[in-house]
């Protein structure tokens, strides 16, 4: 099996904001099924907004219900949607002058096939069955006159103060013709390095010495060991966030590959309390099924990660090595 020559990344991490009076507002009027602007002398802005975006300045809180109707002013077709877009269906992009605004307003119209779209068309909002106070509390819009909401009439409309979703980032990370060398030999579960010429140091996944800044070409790769020592170890205690799996204190430990300078960090030392653990342990690399093994954390960005082939490091039972030999090696 080859190793691709990229890897697709996501970061997301949790966001939350204050919204202030007029946005504050509009979400708030959003969970009664209302949608809502603000006057600007003689025009309505929606959504509405703190300050006249012509003169600066700040506006009265002279809030005007709008719509829910509205017109198609200009729209743009999305015949293939990801996963960040807010159907799973083909949809048009539209900007719609609501009725009784002077701005137009983007959003989401379901229209079944592009040749339905037309600027001019009539559009009204299809509503979430429970509205919590999000701009998607208006799932979409779809042709015609009437609204689509549940049966009965909408509760009262309920404060809401703050927004929160989650930020995400996605991209590509294309691998230096190193990474990919490395990546496939620790697929075949074999570690590889380079070491330098001048230094005598081992890179892992480099493809230059950091030391001396020289290349490395592939004639200077060599096998490596899957045995070590621990070098140091950090203990830690979780703390809950979005996404935290560890419920109880694990550690992360640098490993110093027997008969070498190499130091492989933030490494998981398997099935030994976390209070056992200790500089000068001898330990050994256990591989992942070579059915599971994955390069997706493999990138550009960072050097000698073995997540995705070697699930951690399993004391041998051997004497500990002196630990004043390892001890403050973590690179």
């Amino acid at each position: 099996m080859t190793v691709s020559t990229q890897t697709v990344s996501t970061i997301q991490f949790p966001y939350k904001r204050t919204l202030g009076p007029v946005m504050g507002r509009f979400f708030s009027e959003l969970t009664a099924r209302r949608i809502v602007g603000i006057r600007s002398g003689e025009r309505v802005i929606v959504p509405p907004m703190e300050y006249d975006p012509e003169t600066g300045n700040e506006l009265a809180r002279d809030f005007v219900e709008v719509g829910p109707a509205g017109t198609v002013r200009s729209w743009t077709w999305v015949a293939e949607p990801i996963e960040s877009h807010p159907l799973e269906r083909p949809f048009a992009f539209v900007l719609i002058r609501l009725d009784g605004a002077d701005t137009d307003m983007v959003h989401v119209l379901d229209a079944g096939a592009e040749d339905a779209v037309y600027t001019g068309m009539r559009v009204a909002p299809r509503w979430r069955d429970e509205p919590v106070g999000r701009i998607d509390d208006i799932v979409c819009f779809v042709p015609g006159e009437r609204a689509e909401a549940p049966e009965g009439e909408p509760g009262e409309a309920r404060e809401v103060t703050t927004m929160e979703y989650f930020s995400t980032i996605t991209y590509t990370d294309v691998l230096s013709p190193t990474l990919v060398r490395y990546a496939s030999n620790l697929r075949a579960g074999k570690l590889t390095g380079q070491r330098c010429p001048r230094c005598n140091r081992v890179f892992l996944g480099r493809g230059y010495c950091s030391v001396d800044a020289i290349r490395l070409g592939p004639e200077l790769d060599e096998d490596l060991p899957d045995r070590g020592v621990v070098s140091n170890y950090t203990i830690v205690t979780p703390t809950p966030y979005p996404g935290q799996k560890e419920t109880e204190p694990f550690a992360r430990a640098s490993v110093v590959l027997e008969g070498d300078e190499m130091v492989i960090a933030q490494q998981q030392i398997l099935d030994l309390p976390v209070s056992e653990i200790r500089v000068g342990m001898r330990v050994r690399a256990e591989w992942m099924p070579e059915a599971e093994r994955d390069a997706a954390e493999i990138t550009s960005k960072g050097w000698g990660t073995v997540a995705g082939f070697i699930k951690g490091w399993r004391p041998t039972g051997e004497p500990d090595e002196p630990a004043e030999q390892y001890m403050n090696r973590v690179f």
